[in-house]
């Protein structure tokens, strides 16, 4: 396929850019406005590759897509574009609503004019791939129960509640107009070149220098994680097999409180830097932020048995393990993240 990636220098973005340049696709062409969380070294490995090509611009901008789909002949998006921090959502919700949902209304109307242009067997194998959250379900009880496909939108973020617009909206533009589309709702990501505002890099960075380790409210909070490099075979996955007018879960199955992921990460910290006093000791509760969802999971049964999905990182352990060893060995890289974030706001969160 010839396959537009928006939002492709982030951290799922650019894990997906690598998956499909591995996989053998045609051309692989990025999508970017390289705003605080994108990276164009995440990129790196794909700047000398003949079918790769990155473009600068923002999705809010129309005629750069719309060129863009027309001067690489594209047949697939996957749309991944998005403001996605919840902290963020809360202190200035305007940006969420312009990316997440604005942003993803003029890439439906930029793909529904390029689809109807199209003719025959290259209008019939377009896709339209929008990437969203399990955080659109809003969250669950400590028991287990799952989110599935047929679960109700119960948004409680600004971030989440931009993100379920943006899923409705993609559904009617199918059910109104017959756009191909497919959709995705995954659950945690984590892995190497995650922005460090997120709860694994930011508490790997701060075990690495040793500082405090804040985490929200008590720690029992519980998240579903999946390793981007999984997600990332799972979304190709659904851009070239799944059912138009489908959306498919994505889940890693792997449950754990906040409290038990931070110090899983300081005890394979101090396994290769010890310190003079274990890090789990720099742990500090700190006050809950409003709204915090209890719980995350999700039901990947659709996935695995229709595209016989399965995920690689079926151990936390062995996830969060190389992942710490990815910022060690990657320190250049994340102190330039660092400075970004210091530039754009002055703190991390």
């Amino acid at each position: 396929m010839r396959i537009l990636v928006t939002g492709g220098a982030g951290f799922i973005g650019s894990a997906v850019a690598r998956r499909l340049l591995a996989s053998g696709h045609e051309r692989v062409v990025v999508l970017d406005a390289l705003t605080y969380s994108g990276c164009l070294a995440s990129l790196e490995p794909l700047s000398q590759e003949s079918n790769f090509r990155f473009a600068k611009g923002d999705i809010l901008n129309s005629e750069l897509v719309r060129r863009l789909l027309d001067e690489e002949r594209i047949n697939g998006i996957m749309h991944l574009a998005a403001e996605s921090h919840v902290d963020r959502s809360l202190d200035g919700p305007v940006a969420f609503l312009d990316t997440n949902v604005v942003g993803t209304f003029r890439m439906l109307q930029a793909a529904l004019e390029y689809w109807r242009s199209l003719e025959g067997q290259v209008r019939k194998a377009f896709r339209f791939h929008h990437v969203s959250t399990d955080e659109v379900f809003g969250d669950l009880p400590f028991d287990k129960s799952l989110f599935d496909e047929q679960s109700p939108y119960r948004p409680s973020s600004p971030y989440s509640a931009s993100k379920a617009a943006s899923d409705h909206f993609v559904r009617a533009w199918h059910h109104s107009f017959g756009l191909p589309v497919v959709m995705s709702n995954c659950s945690n990501n984590y892995g190497p070149r995650q922005f460090p505002e997120k709860l694994i890099p930011l508490t790997i960075l701060q075990a690495l220098e040793e500082k405090e380790l804040p985490v929200y409210g008590r720690g029992e909070n519980v998240r579903d994680w999946l390793h981007v490099a999984d997600h990332a075979e799972a979304l190709e996955l659904v851009l070239t097999r799944g059912r138009i007018g489908e959306s498919y879960n994505v889940g890693g199955s792997a449950e754990r409180r906040n409290i038990d992921v931070v110090e899983a990460i300081c005890a394979l910290v101090d396994e290769r830097r010890p310190a003079a006093t274990p890090r789990r000791d720099r742990i500090r509760f700190v006050g809950d932020r409003p709204g915090h969802d209890r719980r995350y999971a999700v039901d990947a049964h659709r996935l695995r048995t229709e595209l016989g999905w399965r995920p690689r990182y079926t151990e936390l352990q062995d996830g969060l393990r190389q992942t710490v060893a990815w910022y060690r060995r990657h320190r250049p890289w994340w102190e330039r993240q660092l400075s970004k974030q210091d530039r754009s706001d002055g703190a991390l969160r």
